[in-house]
C-alpha cells in the first residue's frame, strides 16, 4: 500500500494526468464535477487505468472534499507507480 499525493482540478475539458510537481505531488484533471463523489470516482478510475491495476485498488483517503488528496494505491512501490506514470506522459 502506498498513499499518493494528488492535486485535483475537478470540470476540466478532459481528464488527463499532468504530471509530477516539483513538490512531488501528481498533478491530475478530471472532466468530472466536484459533486457527490464524482471527482473523486474519476480521480481513482484515472490512476487505476493509467497504473494498469484494478479499480478497487485505488481509492481517495483523504481530502474527499477538496482539491488536495491522498489517494490509496494498492500493489505497487513509489518507484513503480513513478515509471507507470511516466510511460503515459511520454
Amino acid at each position: 500500500m502506498r498513499l499518493l499525493r494528488v492535486r485535483v482540478q475537478p470540470r476540466a475539458a478532459r481528464s488527463e494526468i499532468v504530471g509530477w510537481r516539483a513538490d512531488g505531488v501528481l498533478s491530475v484533471r478530471v472532466a468530472a464535477p466536484p459533486v457527490q463523489g464524482q471527482a473523486n470516482a474519476a480521480v481513482a478510475a484515472l490512476l487505476a487505468g493509467a497504473l494498469d491495476l484494478r479499480p478497487s485498488a485505488v481509492r481517495v483517503e483523504r481530502g474527499a472534499r477538496g482539491r488536495d488528496k491522498l489517494v490509496q494505491v494498492d500493489g505497487l512501490s513509489l518507484e513503480e507507480i513513478r515509471q507507470r506514470i511516466r510511460g503515459e506522459d511520454s
